[in-house]
């Protein structure tokens, strides 16, 4: 199996070209990362030509190689890029795919160039404006409306993935006992959680809501939707990295978006506009979006996937609570 590496660009130059990823003519002149990835190995390649993007998955997760992970995960984000590829105002939004290398778990995408992700937002101090926010609704919309099912089945089921996801978000925040000591995070961390793992009556909705997650559905969603895949570039906000992607529930992709305005702490028009913008808001479960609210703002706070939240105790504190209401509304 052929391993990305950044420090041998004379292998990667001859994988590239069997591939025809790369022209005869065309040569590497420098490899870097294009960011702060969790999931996956990711290598911006330049040439004399251009500049391009591989990714690979192998069967951990790149940040915590102790967290195993589906090994072929890429390639179900490759299919969602080919899926999407037919529609124009989603694929603008969208790298291009460039090509698929289903042994070596490999994808090849367009370079959208150098740009900041949003996970800036999480000093609570940057207020998104207008112009992204109707940008990153209107993508919701856009794979939403676009891509919806009459019938149900397994395409994009990606069950692995949603596993691992499904455990992070409603089964390990919630253990008493899971080896993660928050205090580490933040001092106090760990006794505020505590009320929230013995909660008996929390952790028969989060299950109701774990099954939810589970489901099939007929929506396309992204699956991952928060300010890490939002891409801040000179055309525009750009999405990236739906390997969680999957045939759901809707409720689920604007739970994540809403969580993460609170957490950032959005103003209250910013939330409001939320439910202005995106197509046919009205149709959706309010019980099931807040729930899915509810649960990834606690996980975000006392789970593994910990973000940069320069926030303290007492915030962090009234978020848990709010957090829980609406869980159990």
């Amino acid at each position: 199996m052929f391993i990305l590496n950044a420090n041998e660009p004379k292998e990667l130059a001859t994988y590239l070209q069997q591939l025809k990823w790369l022209d005869d003519q065309e040569t590497i002149v420098s490899l870097s990362k294009p960011g702060e990835g969790n999931m996956n190995y990711v290598l911006r390649v330049e040439t004399t030509a251009r500049s391009f993007i591989v990714k690979q998955s192998r069967g951990y997760v790149e940040k915590y190689p102790q967290v195993l992970a589906p090994a072929a995960r890429v390639l179900t984000e490759g299919a969602f890029y080919q899926k999407i590829a037919k529609a124009d105002t989603v694929q603008q939004i969208m790298p291009k795919l460039l090509g698929i290398d289903g042994p070596n778990n490999i994808i090849a995408l367009e370079d959208l160039g150098k740009a900041n992700d949003f996970t800036i937002l999480y000093d609570v101090k940057r207020k998104l404006q207008e112009d992204e926010l109707n940008q990153l609704v209107g993508y919701l919309s856009g794979i939403h409306q676009e891509f919806q099912k009459t019938i149900v089945d397994d395409e994009l089921a990606n069950t692995e993935l949603r596993t691992l996801n499904y455990e992070h978000i409603f089964e390990y925040p919630f253990k008493e006992e899971n080896g993660f000591n928050l205090d580490e995070i933040q001092d106090g961390l760990q006794k505020l959680a505590l009320p929230y793992r013995k909660d008996v009556e929390l952790k028969k909705n989060i299950e109701r809501l774990g099954s939810l997650y589970l489901s099939k559905g007929k929506y396309l969603l992204h699956g991952d939707y928060y300010p890490g895949s939002w891409l801040k570039t000179a055309d525009g906000i750009k999405v990236i990295d739906p390997e969680f992607c999957f045939y759901g529930l809707r409720e689920f992709d604007l739970g994540v978006l809403f969580a993460h305005m609170y957490l950032t702490q959005q103003k209250e028009s910013t939330i409001n506009l939320i439910k202005e913008q995106y197509v046919s808001f009205e149709e959706l479960n309010p019980t099931i979006l807040n729930g899915f609210i509810g649960a990834e703002i606690i996980r975000r706070l006392i789970g593994l996937a910990q973000l940069p939240l320069k926030m303290d105790l007492k915030t962090k504190e009234n978020l848990l609570s709010f957090a829980r209401d609406l869980i159990l509304e």
